[in-house]
């Protein structure tokens, strides 16, 4: 099962059945590097994806901004206690000017109850994540920092502008000093004038067409803007779990901070992932009793997936250029995990059947909103439904449509509830809660979006 063909067969068969245009399959499994790879880079030019090809791999960024945060909290540098007024005098967070109370580790855990889908363009100097922490003070709040769990892009874009002052550059410069060097990582880079140096992947629309924008905006970068192989992707894993050590045996990262970062801090409330939780950057699962950590990560048309088993010292990874390619990471590594490292991945969620004729779902009805996001909930023939619509700076990002889709009750409790867009895909979980000061919520992808007023 580590024959690199036989994994190069089965990813182009599956990537075909998902219509997702090209990706890339990294394995590391008896300490041995696997590498596939299977389609196009890009539909218009036709060029095919080859294993060293990089990808954005998005949201994946976070651990490497969490390891360059932890690396300072090695050095004495910083505390997870430390708050943003601490470390950024003068940075005011919303308009109650919460710095004060926002901690490193509230940041880390995405409990600050900060606004976090922002992705305000504040230009490509050097400067621009300072700029856009300046902006912050705009920013709403949903819940009292440490209330809750909601996935925070803006609280990361805070992280990197703590490594900027205490390091004294660019977080592209301490990334590539901390980490990228040291890991000998030949294929990391942050900005396109790079990327186009190499075989780089564009994102494709579910319609499998090309999009216009090749990647997010510099100012959100410690969020979410790295492009990378998946070799050097396995690499930045094994660092990890090594004990924090490189490939010289030079330490990078005390053990403590490697395991502090896989101890789960605080619930992720998704009921199709029971028993997630996030721990120090990493997200921390349980996949048949075992502890799986991982983290995912969406673009402008690109979806990566990492996933890592420090028990059987196992980590895979999958690089897409598809903005709609979960049914492709379900499949192959329901594949890779059962072949290699003997785990099943948990069932998704599945709809309950005819649960909701005897279901309140008048009680859902409303509209919810945040920043980027605007959803809303109503009643039709007897099923609930969910206007969702991207808005603002996303919205022109991504080329999203409006979509209208059906919220189908996924069990008896009459909150939890799954949708999706196309019959091919994994169904999404949405469920209905209620915060410490009863404001009503709907949770989904990982977000708290509170209904409006």
């Amino acid at each position: 099962m580590l024959d690199a063909a036989n994994w190069s067969t089965l990813l182009a068969e599956l990537a075909r059945r998902s219509r997702v245009p090209g990706a890339v399959l990294g394995i590391w499994a008896c300490g041995q590097e696997i590498l596939a790879a299977a389609g196009l880079l890009n539909r218009v030019t036709r060029v095919r994806v080859s294993t060293d090809s990089l990808f954005q791999v998005g949201s994946i960024t976070k651990l490497w901004t969490a390891t360059m945060i932890m690396q300072l909290i090695d050095q004495d540098l910083l505390s997870l206690g430390t708050t943003v007024a601490q470390v950024l005098p003068g940075v005011r967070l919303g308009a109650l000017g919460l710095g004060d109370q926002v901690t490193v580790a509230h940041l880390l855990t995405h409990t600050s109850g900060i606004d976090g889908d922002i992705f305000t363009d504040t230009g490509r100097g050097d400067d621009c994540v300072e700029r856009y922490v300046g902006l912050l003070d705009r920013a709403e709040t949903a819940f009292p920092p440490g209330g809750a769990y909601s996935y925070c892009n803006s609280g990361w874009v805070l992280l990197g502008r703590i490594i900027e002052v205490l390091d004294g550059r660019t977080w592209d410069e301490s990334l590539r000093e901390r980490l990228c060097g040291p890991l000998e990582l030949t294929q990391t880079v942050t900005l396109p004038e790079e990327a186009i140096l190499h075989r780089a992947a564009v994102g494709h629309r579910p319609d499998g067409a090309r999009v216009h924008v090749w990647a997010l905006p510099r100012s959100v970068g410690p969020a979410g803007l790295i492009t990378a192989s998946a070799h050097d992707l396995l690499t930045f894993a094994r660092f990890h779990l090594a004990g924090g050590l490189a490939p010289d045996a030079k330490r990078l990262l005390s053990e403590a901070s490697v395991a502090a970062m896989q101890q789960p801090r605080a619930v992720i409330p998704d009921f199709g992932a029971p028993g997630a939780a996030i721990g120090l950057g990493w997200r921390v699962n349980r996949w048949d009793g075992r502890t799986i950590i991982g983290h995912d990560g969406d673009t402008v048309g690109q979806s990566a997936y990492l996933r890592v088993d420090p028990q059987a010292r196992f980590a895979a990874c999958l690089l897409t250029n598809s903005g709609q390619s979960s049914s492709l990471y379900q499949a192959v590594f329901t594949e890779v995990f059962g072949a290699l490292a003997g785990v099943s991945m948990p069932a998704a969620p599945q709809p309950a059947g005819d649960a909701a004729a005897a279901l309140d779902l008048g009680r859902h009805v409303g509209r919810y909103e945040r920043t980027s996001r605007r959803f809303d909930v109503s009643v039709r023939d007897g099923w609930l439904h969910l206007g969702l619509t991207a808005t603002g700076d996303l919205a022109m990002l991504t080329e999203s449509a409006p979509e209208d889709l059906v919220l189908y009750p996924a069990d008896a409790s009459g909150v939890n509830f799954v949708c999706r867009s196309r019959d091919d895909e994994p169904w999404i979980p949405v469920s209905f809660g209620q915060l410490t000061d009863r404001t009503r919520y709907l949770f989904a992808g990982g977000r708290v979006t509170p209904r409006a007023a």
